[in-house]
C-alpha cells in the first residue's frame, strides 16, 4: 500500500510539472518567436535535411497566404474554438466504411502539433494535441495562432514557414508574394515532400485553382469573426 502510494504521490508531481511547464512555453510563446520545433529536428537528425527558418511577424506575410490556407486546410477557422466536430465526425464515418481517410484537424490542431509534438497517430499524441489546442486558443487566439503556423508549418524538403518558401521557392520577400502563388504554397501543405510549389505538376495547378476559387468566396480572414 505504501508502494501504490508513492507511485501515485509521483505520478501527481509529474503532472503538476508538465502543465506548470507546458503552460508557461505557451505563454511565452504568445510574445516571443518560436525558434524552431520538433519536426524540424526530427527532419535534421533522420534526413539530414537542412533546415531554412526564420521568423517573421505576420504583418510582414502577404495577406493572401492566411486567405489561401484557411480555404484551403480550414474554412472555419475563425469560427471554431480549435476542433471542427462535423469534420471529425464525418471521418470517422468514413474511415470506418474503408473510405480514403479524411484529414480532419483544423489549423489550429496543426499548429499544436507542430510547435509542441511529435508525428504520429497514437492515442497519446492525440490526446496532447487536444490538450496544447485548448492551450492556444485561449492564451494566442486566432491571430497568433495564424502567424506561428504560418512560420512553422512544413513547405518543402527543409523548408519552415512563409519566409523560407518564399526566399527557395519564389526568390522574393514573404511580403511580395501574389494571390496566385500563395495558392500554389497552399495547394502543397497536404504533403509538401510530395508537392512542390517551386516545380508544380499538373495536379498542383488544378489544386491551385479550386483553392484560388475558394478565396473569391472568403475574400479575407477576419480573427475577430464568431458566429
Amino acid at each position: 500500500m505504501l508502494f501504490l502510494r508513492k507511485i501515485f504521490r509521483s505520478a501527481i508531481i509529474v503532472m503538476l510539472v508538465f502543465f506548470v511547464l507546458s503552460i508557461t512555453i505557451v505563454v511565452i510563446y504568445r510574445y516571443v518567436p518560436v525558434p524552431g520545433t520538433p519536426l524540424m529536428l526530427i527532419r535534421h537528425i533522420s534526413d539530414g535535411a537542412p533546415v531554412h527558418y526564420t521568423w517573421t511577424p505576420l504583418e510582414n506575410i502577404s495577406p493572401h497566404l492566411p486567405l489561401a490556407v484557411v480555404s484551403s486546410e480550414d474554412n472555419l477557422f475563425t469560427k471554431h474554438n480549435g476542433f471542427d466536430f462535423d469534420a471529425i465526425r464525418l471521418a470517422i464515418e468514413e474511415n470506418k466504411e474503408g473510405k480514403r481517410k479524411r484529414g480532419a484537424s483544423t489549423i489550429s490542431q496543426q499548429t499544436a502539433k507542430n510547435v509542441f509534438l511529435w508525428n504520429g497517430r497514437s492515442w497519446v499524441r492525440k490526446g496532447l494535441e487536444a490538450y496544447y489546442t485548448v492551450l492556444i486558443e485561449l492564451v494566442w487566439g486566432k491571430e497568433r495562432i495564424m502567424e506561428v503556423y504560418l512560420n512553422c508549418i512544413e513547405m518543402g524538403n527543409g523548408i519552415y514557414g512563409a519566409a523560407a518558401v518564399a526566399e527557395h521557392h519564389f526568390n522574393k520577400h514573404p511580403s511580395k508574394l501574389t494571390r496566385s502563388e500563395c495558392a500554389l504554397i497552399a495547394a502543397t501543405l497536404p504533403n509538401p515532400l510530395k508537392y512542390s510549389s517551386k516545380k508544380p505538376s499538373q495536379y498542383m495547378r488544378k489544386r491551385q485553382a479550386a483553392i484560388l476559387r475558394l478565396m473569391d468566396l472568403i475574400v479575407k480572414v477576419d480573427y475577430n469573426e464568431k458566429e
